[in-house]
């Protein structure tokens, strides 16, 4: 027993003697924010189809997507150059404050027969095993529940047409069978899921 304590006292003593990790701050991640505005509304809220809702994210897929625009691992016009300059803890605050703001429910008219047919879809080619019941994401697995339908249907074709690759290949596989009406009737099931 006493080896035991000496051997855990020891362990806890040398991560005590690493350097501590950046702590994300989503206070200064607000201050940080207010450029990303412009785009993705106030408190990330987005009202612009072509623009996510970051509110209500997960704070790990959003340092990843940060962090993969930074490396060219995604690309996209307006965010590439948006995330060149961040450093990690830029991109920690913004993910931190992100994901703890309120989605806002987007101004959408779901077409009843697509919601059904999306929520099939959804079923049978099982998304909720990463996305979760509720479409609400879990750690580097998007939120996508509420989501701009626009949005939504240019990722899911950039996922099938392989100009979006940066999701170690989940996406790619689950969508390459998927049809334009496919895709459209998943985006009208999740982004009225609010």
């Amino acid at each position: 027993m006493r080896r035991i304590n000496l051997l855990l006292a020891a362990a806890l003593a040398s991560l005590a003697a690493l350097p501590l990790a950046a702590r994300a701050d989503a206070e200064a991640g607000k201050t940080k924010a207010v450029v990303c505005a412009a785009c993705h509304g106030q408190m990330g809220n987005s009202t612009n189809p072509d623009y996510p809702v970051l509110a209500g994210q997960t704070a790990r897929y959003l340092y990843l997507e940060l962090r993969d625009f930074k490396a060219g691992r995604r690309s996209d016009p307006q965010m590439s150059p948006m995330a060149a300059n961040l450093s990690p803890d830029d991109m920690h605050d913004l993910a931190d404050y992100f994901a703890a703001q309120k989605p806002a429910p987007i101004v959408f008219k779901a077409d009843p027969v697509k919601v059904d047919a999306g929520r099939k879809k959804s079923e049978e080619v099982l998304c909720t095993m990463c996305h979760l019941g509720g479409f609400t994401g879990q750690n580097e697995i998007p939120r996508v529940a509420g989501q701009q339908y626009q949005y939504i249907v240019k990722q899911l074709g950039d996922f099938r047409a392989r100009k979006r690759t940066n999701d170690a290949g989940s996406m790619t596989s689950v969508t390459k069978t998927l049809s334009d009406a496919d895709i459209e009737n998943l985006a009208n099931y999740v982004a009225n899921l609010q």
